[in-house]
């Protein structure tokens, strides 16, 4: 009996900490976010070392916008007119984030966000695991 009330102790412990977003960590969305690695459905993952973009995000509520940036040899970054718009919603437990362009509509789900990590999944199944990036400069 001892045993089986640990192993309900235990579990009971790893669903009520396992994953998801709240509301209140919405506002750690913003900022910048670097990919560090992908996740594909049959189990294969891409690391990336370098990037030439950055993303950026800006939220306020419930809506936003994510810019693709990129970092210059001096510290600051380049940036340009195009964003992509988005709204936060909720169902079932599970936060997306939903974007909208012009040309297309799609859905992302916030499965990890923390100060140091972004990790969220698409429609097809694809993962994308953010990190803060590291600025750098030459001089």
């Amino acid at each position: 009996m001892k045993h089986f009330l640990l192993v309900l102790l235990a579990s009971f412990t790893l669903l009520s900490c396992g994953g998801g977003v709240s509301s209140d960590d919405i506002a750690k969305l913003n900022g910048y976010w670097e990919i560090a690695s992908v996740n594909m459905p049959d189990g294969s993952e891409k690391n990336y070392k370098v990037n030439p973009t950055i993303d950026f995000f800006k939220v306020e509520g419930k809506a936003g916008f994510r810019k693709k940036v990129m970092p210059q040899y001096d510290g600051s970054y380049r940036v340009n007119d195009l964003s992509e718009k988005f709204t936060i919603s909720e169902k079932d437990g599970k936060t997306f984030v939903n974007y909208a362009t012009q040309y297309a509509k799609w859905q992302e789900e916030l499965l990890e966000l923390n100060d140091d990590e972004l990790v969220v999944k698409n429609q097809h199944g694809i993962e994308y695991h953010y990190k803060k990036p590291v600025p750098f400069t030459v001089k």
